[in-house]
């Protein structure tokens, strides 16, 4: 958090471009949408250098989890559309969903915002985002830096990114090395293309001069690349706690192979068919549009799926079950098998 200067360092500090009575005002006001997220091990101190924070009771061995990570490039459109409401969301959302892989609950979350020059509005929308997403995961906003840097952006340019720590005992991480050949894949729908592969999403709309008002399906391209990263951590430690769950892939960039290779055993392949789920439509318009193949769909975007779970087969109606019990649609895409080369994953 930011100190307070005297009236003098202000002055100066203002003439080279930084303002830091603006900022101190603004983390002031930011103060009960923190204060929203609190969780009870937040120890509170009244001098603000850094967040502390209390190992939750109740774990024998417990370990740590974490995880850093920003929203690429799906920031230039949220400036571009001057719309800063939701990107919060997305950098939390692509924090947690990582620590959730292990099995691990988000305990703490902490923000860096940074920007050549502070803009009230749009800096209290990007918090208000990630306040709300440190909601849904139920993560404290335990602390974070707001950096004013003139020089060092364009303007009305700023930068994001994301800190998470989470929780697990150290029996239950999940790693994939329990998987077994005739477990089934199942896979979470996403919400979109969440934060990944927006550099080629940009490109495409750039080279094919598409005006992101365009409608698709009656929402414009503008709202559906907006959509906000969907959150999965609450959902999955509640499936956790009711069902034996093998291993977890995030899906992001590389897509659906390049994730859930990441956790198959070297003795053992994953076959996850391509039509087992149906894609949201604008999956379908961005590889027609974009004149993109199978394989650099699957290699840069989710294509529907944001998460994957893999499971013994007596546990996938209870699993499914248990996530669509708490809103998140689910489709079994797969199954394990032994493995007949080096291919880890064969999408068909």
């Amino acid at each position: 958090m930011n100190e307070v200067k005297s009236d003098l360092q202000i002055s100066a500090y203002q003439e080279a471009g930084v303002n830091i009575a603006l900022a101190d005002k603004l983390i002031q006001s930011w103060q009960a949408g923190f204060d929203r997220t609190a969780r009870k091990e937040r120890i509170k101190l009244p001098m603000g250098f850094s967040g502390l924070f209390q190992v939750p009771q109740g774990y024998d061995t417990p370990v740590l989890v974490s995880s850093t990570d920003g929203v690429g490039t799906k920031l230039k459109l949220a400036i571009e559309l001057n719309r800063h409401d939701t990107i919060g969301i997305d950098l939390v959302a692509m924090c947690v969903n990582d620590v959730i892989v292990c099995g691990a609950e988000p305990l703490f979350f902490l923000d860096y915002f940074a920007s050549g020059k502070l803009d009230a509005r749009v800096s209290s929308q990007v918090m208000n985002g990630i306040v709300r997403g440190c909601e849904i995961a139920h993560a404290d906003l335990l602390g974070g830096e707001t950096a004013e840097m003139p020089g060092m952006y364009a303007e009305g340019e700023y930068d994001l990114a994301g800190f998470c720590v989470g929780i697990v005992e150290k029996s239950k991480i999940l790693d994939g090395t329990e998987i077994l050949e005739g477990d089934v894949i199942v896979g979470l729908v996403s919400s979109g293309f969440h934060s990944n592969g927006y550099s080629l999403i940009r490109k495409v709309i750039a080279d094919q001069k598409i005006d992101l008002s365009t409608k698709i399906g009656g929402q414009t391209l503008g709202d559906l690349l907006m959509v906000p990263t969907q959150i999965y951590t609450r959902t999955l430690l509640d499936a956790i706690s009711r069902v034996q769950v093998r291993a977890f892939a995030h899906i992001t960039g590389g897509g659906i192979a390049g994730n859930l290779a990441r956790i198959i055993p070297d003795h053992l392949n994953a076959k996850v068919l391509q039509n087992s789920w149906k894609r949201a439509p604008i999956f379908n318009w961005i590889q027609n549009v974009g004149n993109l193949s199978d394989e650099s769909m699957f290699e840069t975007f989710n294509c529907g799926i944001g998460m994957i779970a893999v499971l013994p087969a007596d546990s996938e109606q209870s699993f499914r079950a248990a996530v669509e019990s708490n809103g998140i649609e689910t489709e079994t895409i797969g199954a394990i098998g032994r493995a007949l080369d080096k291919t880890k994953v064969v999408i068909e």
